[in-house]
Protein backbone atom coordinates (compact mmCIF):
# COMPACT_ATOMS: atom_id res chain seq x y z
CA UNK A 1 0.00 0.00 0.00
CA UNK A 2 2.82 2.57 0.58
CA UNK A 3 4.94 2.00 -2.26
CA UNK A 4 2.28 2.20 -4.18
CA UNK A 5 1.11 5.76 -2.89
CA UNK A 6 4.98 7.03 -2.76
CA UNK A 7 5.64 5.75 -6.47
CA UNK A 8 2.30 6.77 -7.23
CA UNK A 9 2.57 10.04 -6.01
CA UNK A 10 5.81 11.02 -7.07
CA UNK A 11 4.27 9.63 -11.28
CA UNK A 12 0.84 11.25 -10.66
CA UNK A 13 2.36 14.61 -9.68
CA UNK A 14 4.84 14.94 -12.71
CA UNK A 15 2.48 13.24 -15.42
CA UNK A 16 -0.68 14.63 -14.38
CA UNK A 17 -0.10 16.98 -17.10
CA UNK A 18 -0.66 14.45 -19.58
CA UNK A 19 -4.53 15.35 -19.02
CA UNK A 20 -4.17 18.52 -20.68
CA UNK A 21 -4.40 17.07 -24.12
CA UNK A 22 -7.17 18.84 -26.47
CA UNK A 23 -8.16 16.58 -28.83
CA UNK A 24 -4.76 15.02 -29.07
CA UNK A 25 -3.52 17.84 -30.85
CA UNK A 26 0.16 17.25 -31.46
CA UNK A 27 2.31 20.67 -30.70
CA UNK A 28 5.47 21.53 -31.64
CA UNK A 29 8.20 20.73 -28.61
CA UNK A 30 8.60 24.67 -27.69
CA UNK A 31 8.74 23.81 -23.91
CA UNK A 32 11.68 21.44 -24.27
CA UNK A 33 15.71 22.60 -23.35
CA UNK A 34 18.69 20.56 -23.29
CA UNK A 35 20.44 20.22 -20.66
CA UNK A 36 17.23 21.44 -18.05
CA UNK A 37 17.61 20.09 -14.05
CA UNK A 38 14.39 20.22 -11.79
CA UNK A 39 14.49 18.62 -8.43
CA UNK A 40 11.16 18.14 -6.03
CA UNK A 41 10.94 17.06 -2.59
CA UNK A 42 7.94 14.81 -1.70
CA UNK A 43 6.74 14.96 2.09
CA UNK A 44 4.05 14.52 4.67
CA UNK A 45 3.50 17.56 6.09
CA UNK A 46 7.44 18.34 7.72
CA UNK A 47 8.31 14.94 6.74
CA UNK A 48 10.25 14.38 4.08
CA UNK A 49 9.41 10.71 2.45
CA UNK A 50 10.75 10.99 -1.44
CA UNK A 51 12.24 13.20 -3.56
CA UNK A 52 11.90 13.12 -7.60
CA UNK A 53 14.32 14.79 -10.09
CA UNK A 54 13.82 15.16 -13.77
CA UNK A 55 16.58 15.66 -16.63
CA UNK A 56 16.81 16.42 -20.10
CA UNK A 57 19.94 15.33 -21.64
CA UNK A 58 22.08 17.85 -23.26
CA UNK A 59 22.30 16.05 -26.57
CA UNK A 60 19.89 15.01 -28.94
CA UNK A 61 19.16 11.11 -28.80
CA UNK A 62 18.04 8.69 -32.13
CA UNK A 63 14.74 6.93 -31.60
CA UNK A 64 12.80 5.91 -34.34
CA UNK A 65 15.27 7.03 -36.91
CA UNK A 66 14.38 10.67 -35.71
CA UNK A 67 16.74 13.27 -33.42
CA UNK A 68 14.82 13.39 -29.82
CA UNK A 69 15.39 14.91 -26.20
CA UNK A 70 15.72 12.49 -23.87
CA UNK A 71 14.30 12.89 -20.78
CA UNK A 72 14.74 10.53 -17.56
CA UNK A 73 12.68 11.15 -14.27
CA UNK A 74 13.65 9.13 -11.47
CA UNK A 75 11.97 8.45 -8.43
CA UNK A 76 13.23 7.22 -4.86
CA UNK A 77 11.94 7.17 -1.39
CA UNK A 78 14.09 8.87 1.60
CA UNK A 79 14.59 9.18 5.07
CA UNK A 80 12.53 7.24 7.43
CA UNK A 81 10.23 6.49 4.39
CA UNK A 82 12.86 5.14 2.15
CA UNK A 83 14.24 2.59 5.95
CA UNK A 84 10.38 1.51 5.91
CA UNK A 85 9.54 1.01 1.79
CA UNK A 86 12.49 1.35 -0.48
CA UNK A 87 11.21 2.84 -3.55
CA UNK A 88 13.85 3.54 -6.90
CA UNK A 89 11.84 4.37 -10.06
CA UNK A 90 13.13 5.19 -13.71
CA UNK A 91 10.64 6.76 -16.35
CA UNK A 92 12.24 8.00 -19.79
CA UNK A 93 10.94 9.21 -22.70
CA UNK A 94 12.54 9.99 -26.52
CA UNK A 95 10.59 13.34 -27.57
CA UNK A 96 10.68 14.30 -31.28
CA UNK A 97 12.88 17.38 -31.45
CA UNK A 98 10.16 19.26 -33.77
CA UNK A 99 6.74 17.56 -31.91
CA UNK A 100 5.85 16.47 -28.72
CA UNK A 101 5.35 12.71 -30.03
CA UNK A 102 6.79 9.82 -27.90
CA UNK A 103 8.63 7.49 -29.87
CA UNK A 104 10.35 5.27 -27.37
CA UNK A 105 9.41 5.05 -23.34
CA UNK A 106 11.30 3.12 -20.92
CA UNK A 107 10.46 2.07 -17.01
CA UNK A 108 12.24 0.87 -14.33
CA UNK A 109 10.44 -0.11 -11.13
CA UNK A 110 12.15 -1.22 -7.95
CA UNK A 111 9.79 -1.43 -4.93
CA UNK A 112 10.26 -3.46 -2.00
CA UNK A 113 11.40 -6.96 -3.43
CA UNK A 114 8.74 -6.23 -6.68
CA UNK A 115 10.68 -4.98 -9.89
CA UNK A 116 9.85 -4.74 -13.13
CA UNK A 117 11.28 -2.94 -16.45
CA UNK A 118 9.35 -2.44 -19.73
CA UNK A 119 9.69 -0.48 -23.22
CA UNK A 120 7.31 0.56 -25.41
CA UNK A 121 7.99 1.59 -29.01
CA UNK A 122 5.12 4.10 -30.65
CA UNK A 123 5.08 3.63 -34.22
CA UNK A 124 2.65 6.78 -35.18
CA UNK A 125 2.42 6.16 -39.04
CA UNK A 126 0.80 2.82 -38.35
CA UNK A 127 -0.79 4.12 -34.98
CA UNK A 128 0.46 0.93 -32.47
CA UNK A 129 2.15 0.85 -29.32
CA UNK A 130 4.37 -2.40 -28.86
CA UNK A 131 5.41 -3.58 -25.44
CA UNK A 132 8.29 -5.23 -24.57
CA UNK A 133 9.81 -6.94 -21.79
CA UNK A 134 13.36 -6.04 -21.31
CA UNK A 135 14.19 -9.32 -19.54
CA UNK A 136 14.64 -11.23 -23.07
CA UNK A 137 13.52 -7.81 -25.43
CA UNK A 138 11.27 -9.94 -26.51
CA UNK A 139 7.43 -8.23 -27.48
CA UNK A 140 4.74 -8.45 -25.14
CA UNK A 141 1.55 -6.46 -26.49
CA UNK A 142 0.89 -4.89 -29.55
CA UNK A 143 -1.94 -1.95 -29.48
CA UNK A 144 -3.87 0.64 -31.61
CA UNK A 145 -2.97 3.68 -30.31
CA UNK A 146 -5.03 7.71 -31.51
CA UNK A 147 -3.29 10.03 -33.75
CA UNK A 148 -0.94 12.92 -30.81
CA UNK A 149 -1.26 9.96 -27.79
CA UNK A 150 0.96 10.87 -25.16
CA UNK A 151 3.07 8.46 -22.36
CA UNK A 152 3.74 9.51 -18.46
CA UNK A 153 6.78 11.88 -19.60
CA UNK A 154 6.55 13.41 -23.09
CA UNK A 155 2.86 14.92 -21.64
CA UNK A 156 4.60 16.84 -18.98
CA UNK A 157 6.14 18.65 -21.79
CA UNK A 158 3.24 19.06 -23.73
CA UNK A 159 1.16 20.67 -21.43
CA UNK A 160 4.32 23.10 -20.91
CA UNK A 161 4.05 24.11 -24.07
CA UNK A 162 0.25 25.34 -24.02
CA UNK A 163 -1.28 28.89 -23.86
CA UNK A 164 -3.37 28.81 -20.57
CA UNK A 165 -3.84 32.24 -21.36
CA UNK A 166 -6.56 31.30 -24.11
CA UNK A 167 -8.37 28.77 -21.31
CA UNK A 168 -10.92 30.23 -18.82
CA UNK A 169 -11.47 29.93 -15.22
CA UNK A 170 -13.66 26.37 -15.21
CA UNK A 171 -13.00 25.19 -18.24
CA UNK A 172 -11.66 21.69 -18.95
CA UNK A 173 -10.52 19.29 -21.28
CA UNK A 174 -10.69 15.59 -22.52
CA UNK A 175 -7.37 13.59 -22.10
CA UNK A 176 -5.83 10.88 -23.26
CA UNK A 177 -2.07 9.01 -22.16
CA UNK A 178 -0.76 5.40 -22.52
CA UNK A 179 0.55 4.04 -19.40
CA UNK A 180 1.04 0.38 -18.33
CA UNK A 181 -0.28 -0.95 -21.84
CA UNK A 182 -3.63 1.44 -21.38
CA UNK A 183 -4.72 4.06 -22.61
CA UNK A 184 -6.24 6.42 -20.15
CA UNK A 185 -9.25 9.13 -20.82
CA UNK A 186 -9.78 12.26 -18.20
CA UNK A 187 -10.12 15.36 -17.93
CA UNK A 188 -8.29 18.28 -16.48
CA UNK A 189 -9.87 21.29 -15.02
CA UNK A 190 -8.21 25.00 -15.23
CA UNK A 191 -8.85 26.86 -12.24
CA UNK A 192 -7.28 30.42 -12.98
CA UNK A 193 -4.18 32.20 -11.66
CA UNK A 194 -2.80 31.89 -8.43
CA UNK A 195 0.23 33.57 -6.35
CA UNK A 196 1.62 31.07 -3.61
CA UNK A 197 4.56 30.64 -1.07
CA UNK A 198 7.79 28.99 -1.70
CA UNK A 199 10.47 28.64 -0.03
CA UNK A 200 12.27 30.53 -2.93
CA UNK A 201 9.61 33.46 -2.54
CA UNK A 202 6.69 34.64 -3.51
CA UNK A 203 5.36 33.48 -7.71
CA UNK A 204 2.27 33.25 -9.61
CA UNK A 205 1.28 30.42 -11.19
CA UNK A 206 -1.58 28.51 -12.67
CA UNK A 207 -3.91 26.45 -10.81
CA UNK A 208 -4.98 23.30 -12.54
CA UNK A 209 -6.89 20.10 -11.29
CA UNK A 210 -6.87 16.84 -12.89
CA UNK A 211 -10.66 14.93 -12.64
CA UNK A 212 -9.78 11.72 -10.80
CA UNK A 213 -11.65 8.87 -11.37
CA UNK A 214 -13.55 7.12 -8.01
CA UNK A 215 -10.92 5.11 -6.07
CA UNK A 216 -10.02 3.50 -2.90
CA UNK A 217 -7.04 6.17 -2.24
CA UNK A 218 -7.92 9.77 -3.23
CA UNK A 219 -10.54 12.09 -1.15
CA UNK A 220 -12.56 13.00 -4.13
CA UNK A 221 -12.22 13.49 -7.82
CA UNK A 222 -10.58 16.99 -7.12
CA UNK A 223 -8.34 15.31 -4.74
CA UNK A 224 -4.69 16.89 -6.52
CA UNK A 225 -4.16 20.37 -7.19
CA UNK A 226 -0.89 21.43 -9.12
CA UNK A 227 0.11 24.95 -9.43
CA UNK A 228 2.37 25.88 -12.55
CA UNK A 229 4.42 28.92 -13.52
CA UNK A 230 2.99 31.61 -14.93
CA UNK A 231 6.23 31.83 -17.63
CA UNK A 232 7.36 30.61 -20.67
CA UNK A 233 8.81 27.80 -18.44
CA UNK A 234 5.35 26.47 -17.01
CA UNK A 235 6.83 24.30 -14.80
CA UNK A 236 4.98 22.51 -11.64
CA UNK A 237 6.09 24.45 -8.41
CA UNK A 238 3.74 22.45 -6.29
CA UNK A 239 1.72 19.66 -5.92
CA UNK A 240 -0.86 18.33 -3.22
CA UNK A 241 -2.68 15.40 -3.65
CA UNK A 242 -5.76 14.56 -0.76
CA UNK A 243 -5.27 10.84 0.47
CA UNK A 244 -7.74 8.84 2.15
CA UNK A 245 -4.92 8.71 5.25
CA UNK A 246 -3.47 11.61 4.99
CA UNK A 247 -1.73 14.51 2.39
CA UNK A 248 1.00 14.00 0.58
CA UNK A 249 2.68 17.62 -0.86
CA UNK A 250 5.51 17.89 -3.75
CA UNK A 251 7.50 21.17 -4.00
CA UNK A 252 10.24 22.30 -6.01
CA UNK A 253 13.64 21.80 -4.42
CA UNK A 254 15.91 23.15 -6.99
CA UNK A 255 16.48 24.11 -10.61
CA UNK A 256 18.69 25.13 -13.23
CA UNK A 257 18.63 25.19 -17.03
CA UNK A 258 15.17 26.60 -17.76
CA UNK A 259 14.51 28.49 -20.90
CA UNK A 260 14.12 31.39 -18.39
CA UNK A 261 15.35 32.64 -14.86
CA UNK A 262 11.73 31.68 -12.10
CA UNK A 263 10.66 35.06 -11.05
CA UNK A 264 10.35 35.10 -7.26
CA UNK A 265 8.93 38.00 -5.46
CA UNK A 266 10.71 37.80 -2.21
CA UNK A 267 9.22 41.55 -0.68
Amino acid sequence: MKKILIGGTILLSLTAFSFFQENNKIVDSTSLVKGEHIEYRVHYGFVNAAEAVVDVDDKFQMANGRPCYKVVVNGRTTGVTDWVTRVRDTWASHIDSEKIMPHQFYMKKQEGNYKAEEKVIFDHQQNVAKTFELIDDKEKKTLSIPDGIQDVVSSYYYVRAMDFNKTKPGESYPLSFFFDNKIYNMRLKFKGKETIKTKFGKIETYKIIPMLPKNNFFVDEESVIIWVSNDANKIPIRVEIGLKIGALALDLRSYSGLKQDLKFDNN
